[in-house]
C-alpha cells in the first residue's frame, strides 16, 4: 500500500506559505507505517516544536493501473474520506533552507490521518464537494474540490505516468488555505459536506 500525497493543489494554500503555484501536481510519497491505524492514539512527535494540521480529500484506488487516460481515471478510485496531513513545519523549514528532501518533516510515522470511507455513488457531485476542518469546535479550514488546481481525475493519470497504482492506494489530493498549528489536547474533527468523517484528540 503506497500513500500518494499532493502538494500546494490550492492557490490559497500556495500563496498563504509564499510558494509558486505549480504547472503541474506535485506528488510526494509516505510509507505505510505512516497510516495512523483506527483506534490508535495519536501522540505529538518528539522531533518538532511545530506541528501543522492539514485537512484535505483522500481517495482510495480500487483497480490497479499504469498510464492511466484522464477520461479514464474515474475508474480507478471507488471512494473518498477526509483526512489529515501532518507536517513537522519547522523540520520541513529547514530541511528545504537546506535544499534537502523533506520527507523526516512529512512521512514519519502515523503522519497519515484517515477517517470513514463514502463511496462515491453516494456522493452527488464530486467535482462540488465541500469539506472542513474544525480545532476545538473552531472552525480553521474549509475547501472544495472545485477549488482544485488539479482536479481528482488529473492527479491520479498524473501519478500513474510515475508509479503503478495498486488497490488500496491511497491519495491525499491537496490542502486548501487555513492550515496551522496544533499543540497537545488539541481535538481536531474533520468533515465532508455535513457528515463527521474523523475525530482526532493530540496526545
Amino acid at each position: 500500500m503506497k500513500i500518494f500525497c499532493v502538494g500546494r493543489n490550492y492557490v490559497a494554500h500556495a500563496n498563504e506559505l509564499g510558494n509558486e503555484v505549480p504547472d503541474e501536481p506535485i506528488i510526494f510519497l509516505k510509507p505505510k507505517s505512516a497510516l495512523l491505524q483506527a483506534h490508535t492514539p495519536f501522540y505529538y512527535p518528539e522531533f518538532t516544536n511545530e506541528l501543522d494540521y492539514e485537512c484535505e480529500l483522500v481517495l482510495r484506488i480500487s483497480k490497479n493501473g499504469k498510464y492511466i487516460q484522464e477520461r479514464f481515471a474515474n475508474k480507478y478510485y471507488d471512494a473518498v474520506t477526509a483526512g489529515i496531513d501532518f507536517t513537522a513545519r519547522d523540520v520541513q523549514r529547514d530541511l528545504q533552507s537546506k535544499g534537502l528532501p523533506w520527507e523526516k518533516a512529512k512521512a514519519w510515522d502515523n503522519s497519515a490521518v484517515i477517517g470513514k470511507w463514502v463511496p462515491f455513488q453516494n456522493v452527488k457531485n464530486k467535482k462540488d464537494l465541500n469539506f472542513c476542518l474544525y480545532k476545538n469546535k473552531e472552525l480553521v479550514q474549509q475547501g472544495n474540490s472545485n477549488l482544485m488546481i488539479n482536479n481528482f481525475d488529473k492527479v491520479i493519470a498524473h501519478i500513474s505516468n510515475y508509479f503503478s497504482v495498486n488497490i488500496g492506494d491511497l491519495v491525499f489530493t491537496g490542502t486548501p488555505a487555513g492550515v496551522g498549528e496544533c499543540v497537545v489536547g488539541d481535538e481536531l474533527e474533520a468533515f465532508i459536506e455535513d457528515e463527521s468523517m474523523l475525530n482526532l484528540e493530540i496526545k
